[in-house]
């Protein structure tokens, strides 16, 4: 059996077993973001994290003031330690300014807040989204049982099955095609690297305390991908793994549109080409994409077998679409607007927590 692939350590759940983890030990960062009560309310994933009992909950919450303030509430009733941080706060737009690192607001920045704080109180960082369905409570131990191995970074991975048909469209009709076609181009170690993790975009992860602080974060939907370039460059390849955590079904968002997944793959490519960028990878943008294109045709008659072979089902025209859909994501990397390592930062990760503070009720707006 495969342990290793691309020299990165590949961890599989072979019995079902929950390993042993330093959970005490962590902080676990869960970003929520929703405009009502409901949107922002998953109950399962708490009411898990309450038997796992790790030793803080950060939720960096990005909601109206209402929201956020029944959030908390909300949130008293479930036996954890928990801190909320109101990432949509003023307080919190006015002390990001006033050290230079005011922009564009988003899942990045919410997790890089929570990172920021976790780090500070917990030995172990652990980071999972919120919408999966299929949430188990042996997701966290299973992100942090490397950790306490000497390894600095833990990626998940599992498997986009829902509704009989095959999910992770980004990962799949994106950056999988673009890395083949990058790794027919280059043997550059991180190329070698990147394509190493079953399911690079997965929002599933783990630093120690040591390594989280020296990430540097996107601000939006490159976050992901971006921590990969991230891991490379600060915990090197021996010290990553990833873990199965099994089958996982998401929320899922429409091809087309602002929050669309082709916006997204312009945000995702962005940070892609960004690390290889700096770590000395040259692109050819003016032929990638031809390659790219080929390389999604050929991944998706790889997946219209695996379709058959479990009976789900499959159409390949709209999948090649989907990777021509894509294709904006392949150019230059542009301005650099990534939120600096928390090393690198005169930023306190108390002054965030008092200034993401959840107004009470009583409060008035201002």
């Amino acid at each position: 059996m495969d342990y290793r692939q691309g020299r990165v350590t590949t961890l599989h759940d072979l019995t079902g077993t929950t390993p042993d983890a330093p959970v005490e030990e962590s902080a676990v960062v869960v970003p929520i973001a929703g405009d009502s009560h409901a949107a922002v309310t998953p109950a399962h994933i708490f009411e898990t994290l309450a038997t796992v009992d790790p030793g803080e909950v950060i939720v960096p919450l990005r909601a109206p003031r209402a929201v956020a303030t029944s959030f908390r509430e909300w949130l008293a009733d479930f036996d954890l330690s928990t801190t909320v941080l109101w990432c949509d706060s003023p307080a919190i737009a006015d002390l990001l300014a006033a050290e230079g690192l005011d922009g564009t607001t988003g899942k990045g920045r919410d997790v890089w807040l929570g990172v920021g704080v976790a780090a500070d109180r917990a030995d172990y960082v652990a980071v999972h989204d919120a919408d999966a369905t299929t949430y188990s409570a042996a997701h966290v131990p299973r992100l942090l049982a490397p950790l306490a191995d000497d390894y600095g970074f833990v990626k998940g991975y599992y498997a986009r099955v829902e509704d009989g048909r095959l999910y992770g469209r980004l990962a799949r009709l994106f950056v999988a095609p673009l890395l083949r076609a990058l790794s027919e181009r280059s043997d550059h170690p991180l190329v070698d690297y990147l394509s190493a993790f079953r399911y690079p975009l997965a929002g599933e992860f783990a630093f120690t305390a040591d390594a989280a602080r020296q990430v540097r974060a996107q601000r939006a939907w490159g976050l992901e991908i971006g921590v990969l370039g991230e891991a490379y460059r600060t915990v090197g390849v021996e010290r990553s793994a990833q873990v199965d955590l099994g089958v996982h079904e998401h929320d899922h968002r429409p091809v087309r549109g602002d929050t669309g997944l082709s916006s997204m793959s312009e945000q995702v490519g962005a940070a892609l080409f960004r690390a290889l960028e700096e770590a000395g990878v040259e692109t050819a943008y003016e032929t990638l994409a031809s390659d790219y294109r080929d390389a999604g045709d050929r991944l998706v008659e790889q997946y219209a077998t695996e379709a058959a072979f479990n009976g789900l089902e499959f159409d390949p025209d709209a999948e090649r679409e989907q990777v021509r859909a894509y294709e904006s994501g392949i150019g230059p990397p542009g301005e650099d607007t990534r939120l600096p390592a928390w090393t690198d930062s005169s930023l306190s990760p108390s002054a965030v927590v008092d200034a993401a503070r959840v107004p009470d009720v009583s409060q008035r707006n201002g």
